[in-house]
């Protein structure tokens, strides 16, 4: 239950350099003394910094390190440690307000939170599903917690990172690295929290994965999307030497790709891999970035290093349409709204109308682009640059504003917005 007084003051508090406002670790808004002049962002955003998860609220600066966001933005569930166990609390982000502080025995951070936003995976050590592979180990501790206090405490033989729940939060969706002590590939399974067991999931015809025909990949996990019904995680993965999807190990059938897009249904616990076309996946996957549509109908993957842009029918589980853009370098990122694709890389800005999935307008920013987060009206594009977040009129392009942001890693989403 979330309790009625703000964040305590009891932690560090660092001053933002330029913007007249407070970064607040675990603590409630606070101003320096000139805050009379900080710059109000208009939405709230999510970003993440040097120290961990960050909240942008008007003028307010808020830092979070051992956190994690729900889905929707709505809350963050953080730890820190507390002699040899950790504080386990959530954070509303709407208001800052949080609730109890849980004392976990041990040492944990949060993995995967459900799309529910009430539930928690921690693991012993953070590695996230789509940032690097975990170190060799035979044995993996997962804590499930909610704010009440710990559910479920399991001791998983093998090596394995928690990617997500299931719908009905009966199970949880992990990563199970191969081999355990040295990993160089992994499958996606599901552990029954009721009986704390691993197993395959199902195929597209609600089959039970026959064994043998589990997927194991050793690619490059680039990027998840949520659909906006929260029923189905589209995984965006990348170089895939020689992989075969289940579906063609059942099939006895060859088939390779460089990179898909793996389809996990939340509810029926089946998982289906989208192939995308040539060049996608050759160049590094941090070029590569998804985006969907507001409805969910469509999902978006561009590949800024070849200027590829791809269209899946998120119902026919294929890819419907692609294009050609101008090639760029460094990291890509993108999001859609019911018309329009924004694709940014190095320092511009491109809008594609999908009506035709054609080029619209292109204009630069300051510095290489971090991460676009659209408004909820879609009037405001947030650009996410070096040390700074910046927001433009989505149409021109035309800047609105700017607030310096130290430590920017990336801009993550809104805040606060359902």
């Amino acid at each position: 239950m979330m309790a009625t007084t703000p964040i305590s003051r009891r932690t560090i508090l660092t001053v933002l350099a330029g913007t007249g406002a407070a970064a607040l670790v675990g603590c409630d808004p606070a101003r320096s003394p000139n805050s009379t002049t900080a710059v109000t962002i208009p939405d709230a955003l999510l970003v993440e910094v040097d120290d961990g998860l960050g909240v942008l609220r008007g003028a307010d600066r808020q830092t979070i390190p051992h956190s994690l966001a729900t889905a929707d933005g709505l809350a963050i569930y953080a730890t820190a440690p507390e002699g040899a166990d950790t504080a386990f609390w959530r954070i509303d982000t709407a208001t800052g307000r949080t609730s109890t502080r849980l004392k976990l025995p041990g040492r944990w951070v949060p993995q995967a939170v459900s799309v529910s936003g009430t539930k928690v995976a921690l693991t012993s050590n953070e590695v996230n599903v789509t940032k690097g592979r975990p170190e060799g180990r035979d044995v993996t501790p997962v804590l499930i917690a909610d704010v009440t206090g710990v559910q479920h405490r399991l001791e998983l033989r093998g090596n394995f990172v928690p990617e997500t729940f299931t719908e009905d939060l009966a199970g949880l969706f992990v990563l199970e690295w191969l081999p355990a002590k040295a990993p160089d590939r992994y499958r996606v399974r599901v552990v029954d929290l009721a009986t704390r067991a691993p197993g395959p999931l199902y195929t597209r015809t609600k089959a039970p994965i026959p064994p043998g025909a589990e997927e194991e990949m050793r690619g490059d996990g680039r990027q998840a999307v949520l659909a906006p019904d929260r029923t189905t995680l589209y995984t965006l993965y990348t170089h895939q030497p020689d992989h075969q999807h289940t579906r063609n190990l059942i099939s006895g059938r060859p088939g390779n790709a460089h990179a898909f897009v793996h389809t996990l249904n939340l509810a029926a616990r089946w998982a289906y891999c989208i192939d995308l076309p040539h060049p996608f996946g050759v160049a590094s996957a941090s070029g590569h970035a998804m985006a969907i549509s507001p409805d969910g109908g469509q999902l978006f993957v561009a590949d800024v290093t070849s200027g590829s842009v791809a269209e899946i029918s998120t119902e026919e589980l294929t890819v419907r349409r692609t294009a050609t853009l101008a090639k760029d370098t460094g990291a890509g990122h993108a999001a859609a709204d019911p018309d329009r694709l924004f694709i940014g890389a190095g320092t511009a800005v491109r809008t594609v109308g999908l009506a035709r999935l054609r080029l619209a307008a292109d204009w630069q920013v300051r510095e290489r682009v971090a991460g676009l987060v659209l408004s909820p009206d879609s009037k405001r594009l947030y650009v996410g640059q070096t040390d700074a977040v910046s927001w433009h009129d989505s149409a021109t392009g035309a800047e609105l504003g700017r607030v310096a942001v130290p430590g920017l890693v990336v801009l993550h989403g809104l805040a606060g917005h359902a």
